[in-house]
């Protein structure tokens, strides 16, 4: 009896990381377990999920390395359609962006006389600004000064509308920025007095993952698939209503062009949404990073801000921030990790506390912040380099395109895929009509039907794409979001594969 005690004694040390025992000469000693366990670390770390680098995009990279060790497979390599990682997937630099961070980072080279003088140009501007002129200095915590007037001449240009460099917060690509932002609008409480965000359904995974980091409530509205991935008024009004018991909504996020969906949003549908987000005294928050991309005839990006003060006295004083990236558009410089957001009308004491917690962080990578520049102050008519960086936009943009064409068209004309129109952004996200037997079979694997669908195309063909449960779907479709991003012969050899394996699929469990 007494040493089954000892032993309830014992197990509960080691749970706690601590066992408390005796050595030769009877002296108490102590054995250290991990300080640190799945059951008593963050639960709102565990509670996180990311989809897009999830379970299947950890299986494409050991069949990588199974291919690269020589293991025979169906396919002769891996299509990485998972995320918009453009360079990886073939996407040449763009010259004057990369000689612009060459001069930043190396400044010898302002003396080769093979560098286009406005590169020299921006890059001696941007030095300047930096401590001890080199980009390995700190920055401002918002971010190098010129280069936050440079985004702020940017939205003025682009909006018709002034913007101030001090509403402009540089960040380590645009997630780092809704992060930034979306904090404030945390409660600190739990239960049902805890922040509420609204996000689109389906919506890009860093907002559930960073809405279950914060402990706060995702309040889902559903995006209308049948009519083109537009917002409903109607089914945000159910949304918010629906969540008020459990929450208290804050905040409403807005992804234009969309991601996972492609859509782009009408002028009237954010007219919309900002009247609803004014009467019920939401925080806009506008995903805006795919702004450049933007394929459809018949679409326009309409900027938020830009609609918001157009509307006039009652709605220009809203709170709002918009977020922008260097990974997405057509640059695709998603390793330099830069972005900004601009935040405007905050309440001066809020936006202290803004910068005050960003400070914490010291600053975002100065490398990120000057291709941003880049970005957002590009060669102008009549510069050296205008002519050859039109050229190499024109080119990325012109193919993403005919690859949104191209992936809209080929899914449409498979039994038992139906595809909305690639408006923006970079992906498509179709949806799939599975067999009975094909759901069966997911069950007794444990796996969502999509996911199922999504591993077996994975094994059988290379192509890695991210189930539609990942991403949030109106309960009893499946979908997956795929890249347009693959080169143009790389895109179709994907097509011709994705055909067969559904076919085949079809085939087996129909």
């Amino acid at each position: 009896m007494f040493r089954t005690a000892e032993r309830r004694i014992e197990n509960a040390a080691r749970r706690v990381g601590c066992l408390a025992l005796r050595g030769k000469t009877g002296e108490k000693m102590c054995t250290r377990g991990k300080v640190l366990t799945v059951a008593n670390m963050n639960p709102f770390v565990k509670t996180m999920e990311y989809a897009v680098r999830g379970p299947i995009v950890i299986r494409a990279g050991e069949i990588e390395q199974e291919l690269a060790k020589g293991v025979k497979k169906s396919f002769p390599d891996v299509i990485r359609a998972n995320i918009g990682d453009c360079h990886a997937v073939g996407q040449r630099p763009l010259t004057f962006i990369r000689q612009v961070s060459a001069l930043c980072t190396y400044p010898e080279l302002l003396n080769d006389p093979k560098m286009p003088s406005d590169a020299k140009q921006r890059a001696s501007r941007i030095l300047k600004a930096c401590g001890g002129e080199s980009i390995g200095a700190y920055s401002d915590s918002a971010g190098v000064r010129v280069i936050r007037e440079d985004v702020a001449k940017y939205i003025a240009a682009r909006d018709g509308h002034p913007s101030s460099p001090d509403d402009i917060f540089l960040s380590t690509g645009a997630s780092d920025g809704i992060k930034n932002v979306m904090k404030l609008a945390m409660t600190g409480e739990t239960g049902n007095k805890r922040a509420g965000v609204m996000i689109p359904i389906p919506q890009y995974p860093l907002y559930t993952a960073t809405i279950a980091e914060y402990n706060a409530h995702p309040i889902g509205y559903f995006l209308d698939e049948d009519n083109g991935w537009t917002l409903d008024i109607n089914e945000l009004k159910r949304s918010i209503s629906e969540a008020r018991a459990q929450c208290q909504p804050r905040a409403i996020v807005i992804i234009n062009p969309g991601n996972p969906t492609g859509q782009v949003l009408t002028r009237k549908n954010i007219e919309d949404i900002i009247k609803f987000a004014k009467e019920e005294n939401l925080l806009l928050m506008a995903d805006e990073v795919y702004q450049h991309n933007v394929y459809a005839a018949n679409s326009e990006f309409h900027s938020f801000k830009k609609v918001l003060m157009e509307m006039g006295s009652s709605y220009s004083d809203m709170e709002m921030a918009s977020f922008m990236s260097t990974s997405k558009g057509y640059m695709g410089e998603c390793g330099f990790r830069g972005g900004y957001s601009e935040v405007i009308n905050l309440d001066p004491d809020v936006k202290a506390m803004l910068v005050k917690s960003i400070s914490a962080k010291l600053c975002s990578s100065v490398s990120g912040q000057a291709v941003m520049d880049v970005v957002v102050n590009p060669p102008q008519p009549g510069e050296p380099s205008y002519e050859l960086f039109n050229k190499e936009k024109t080119e990325v943009l012109s193919q993403l395109a005919e690859k949104a064409k191209m992936v809209t068209n080929t899914f449409n004309s498979m039994e038992g895929i139906r595809c909305n129109e690639v408006q923006g952004a970079m992906y498509a996200f179709p949806r799939i009509t599975l067999p009975q037997k094909a759901i069966q079979a997911a069950k007794v694997g444990h796996h969502c039907p999509d996911a199922f669908y999504c591993f077996s195309l994975l094994e059988d063909t290379g192509i890695c794409v991210v189930p539609g449960s990942g991403f949030g779907q109106l309960p009893g479709t499946f979908h997956f979001r795929t890249t347009i991003l693959p080169p143009v012969a790389k895109l179709g050899e994907m097509m011709d594969r994705f055909r067969e394996f559904h076919d085949k699929f079809l085939s087996k469990y129909s």
